[in-house]
């Protein structure tokens, strides 16, 4: 990965930066993992006043909005320039391998303590209103270094002007560490000044709601937010290890008789799917009605080797999509269809290409998005420089669900 802007830092050459000058790098700190013996290496010297380690740019996130293809990139090594970035597809659409430009600036991507510029970005999304929202985790996941430089943070952009039209530190109250915090879900139902935001948190298996009206936030807690120990192992690329990520992704389905709808959620180490009504979510006194947790349930179970980052519901073809981390590919299944293994179907599947789906995003004309980005294998291994370790893939929904169980 490179960038338009790397910085104005001298040392800023790849030929000071080669893979292995960077090979053991210590424990690795991913949200939610199990840092046990498996997942420990050599502790390596890093130069922090590089500013730029090809090697330690590993991309997370892939959200397309009008020729605009945002790029995230979280800070857990040095040697990161910008953490949110952006493809310019008119201008580089065609280049197989196109560099980076910073979002909205580069000078928006440098931190200096609590600058309150960003810091760590995982992933996107984009309102039905042209906002951009993200969560500013705040943290530097350096091995064995692990530090929150300021408050976790939600922010919200207008894609119009690229200026940024609210920034929302978290409270404590609510969390102090925004490791867990890698998603979010826009819900705008009630209109644009009536905006809620769903937000996963996939460390403390809680999941907190934001309310643009009021700019405050609270927390529900279930037990349908925790990991499953039965699918909290994992083989990808090779690589052999666990994981206890909890609530990791939210989607909204359609709409219901009444006008609410249901907000679908899963576990990342966890083959089943659960839902609770968005006005559920959107009550603040349901936090503290125990009754309130009767209004949780589970919709079904994906099946074996279904664990699964990101999913996204189409209303053009009324399917969910699931970026499906085990199988290294896409899986899908129709809202029409009752939720059962064999009703959900493959997209796409690719051993080698599609090593780790780590995100899935669906823009305004129906195009199916999709990152991979073999993070097991930077994890727990070390990826191979000469070949190409990362990419993005994208396909009409329509298209997609051809010759599947979810046509």
């Amino acid at each position: 990965m490179d960038f338009y802007n790397r910085g104005n830092n001298p040392q800023l050459t790849t030929e000071t930066t080669k893979p292995s000058i960077i090979r053991d790098s210590g424990i690795i700190y991913f949200p939610g993992q199990y840092h046990g013996f498996r997942s420990r290496r050599q502790a390596g010297n890093y130069n922090t006043e590089q500013s730029y380690i090809p090697y330690n740019n590993v991309p997370m996130g892939a959200t397309h909005y009008k020729g605009r293809l945002f790029v995230t990139m979280p800070r857990r090594r040095v040697g990161i320039p910008s953490t949110l970035n952006y493809i310019d597809m008119n201008a580089d659409g065609d280049i197989k391998s196109p560099k980076l430009r910073a979002y909205p600036d580069f000078e928006t991507n440098q931190f200096m303590g609590k600058s309150g510029n960003l810091v760590s970005v995982y992933r996107t999304t984009v309102d039905s209103c042209g906002r951009f929202w993200f969560i500013d985790t705040g943290m530097l996941e350096y091995p064995n270094n692990r530090m929150q430089v300021q408050k976790p943070s939600i922010w919200i952009m207008d894609l119009k002007t690229d200026r940024v039209i609210r920034r929302y530190e978290i409270p404590e109250s609510i969390v102090t560490e925004g490791r867990g915090l890698a998603s979010i879900t826009v819900d705008t139902d009630k209109g644009c000044d009536k905006t809620f935001a769903y937000v996963p948190d996939l460390v403390n298996s809680q999941l907190y709601v934001y309310s643009y009206e009021q700019n405050g936030m609270w927390s529900f807690q279930h037990n349908y937010f925790s990991f499953d120990p039965i699918a909290g192992d994992l083989n990808i690329g090779g690589q052999v290890f666990s994981w206890d990520d909890g609530i990791f992704s939210v989607v909204l389905a359609p709409k219901n008789n009444d006008g609410s709808r249901n907000v679908l959620f899963h576990a990342m180490a966890s083959f089943n799917e659960f839902f609770v009504s968005n006005e559920i979510l959107q009550d603040q006194n349901n936090t503290q009605r125990p009754e309130a947790n009767r209004e949780f349930h589970l919709l079904g179970s994906r099946g074996p080797k279904s664990q699964s980052t990101m999913h996204e519901y189409d209303p053009r073809t009324g399917v969910v999509f699931y970026a499906e981390i085990q199988r290294n590919g896409v899986g899908c299944w129709s809202y029409k269809k009752p939720f059962t293994p064999s009703n959900h179907g493959t997209v796409a599947q690719d051993e080698q290409r599609m090593i780790y789906p780590s995100d899935l995003t669906i823009d305004e004309d129906g195009t199916l998005w999709v990152m991979t980005n073999s993070m097991p294998i930077f994890i727990y291994s070390t990826l191979d420089p000469n070949v190409y370790n990362f990419r993005v893939w994208k396909q009409s929904t329509d298209v997609a669900i051809r010759n599947t169980a979810c046509a």
